[in-house]
């Protein structure tokens, strides 16, 4: 094949796959679903390290604490106590504070993703998802 054929083929090829993994981001957006029996057995093994078994965190690799899921400030900060927010934080990690990339790095898939957020929750006594944090309302 001509190498402009190839170029075009590999430009194709790598804009289908930025649409599907777009796709699959906006598919998880919004209210988390999943379960927290599942996200507790995932909280066990991946996120008691630094966030304590009981959510109270605290833990600081990189002189930033992490968030006391059972403090009730926490979950009263609309931007953060959203499931997106929680979803962005999981996936894509929080590299100031020290937290993993684990949906990026392929070690918490997207629907553990969601059975975790669940389950945090749940340590704050937050038992329902919230939905992303709602625009501003329009001025007249």
């Amino acid at each position: 094949m001509p190498r402009r054929t190839l170029e075009l083929l590999a430009i194709t090829l790598t804009s289908i796959a930025l649409l599907g993994a777009l796709a699959a981001f906006a598919a998880n957006a919004g209210p988390a679903k999943g379960t927290a029996a599942a996200g507790k057995a995932i909280f066990a093994v991946k996120c008691i390290a630094c966030h304590k078994a009981d959510g109270t965190g605290g833990i600081k690799l990189t002189g930033n604490p992490t968030p006391n899921w059972k403090d009730p400030k926490v979950w009263g900060d609309p931007k953060r106590a959203t499931d997106d927010y929680f979803r962005d934080c999981i996936t894509n990690g929080k590299a100031p504070s020290g937290m993993v990339a684990w949906g990026k790095t392929g070690q918490i898939k997207p629907p553990d993703i969601e059975n975790l957020i669940v389950y945090i929750r749940t340590l704050g006594g937050v038992a329902k998802t919230a939905p992303a944090a709602a625009a501003a309302p329009k001025k007249k």
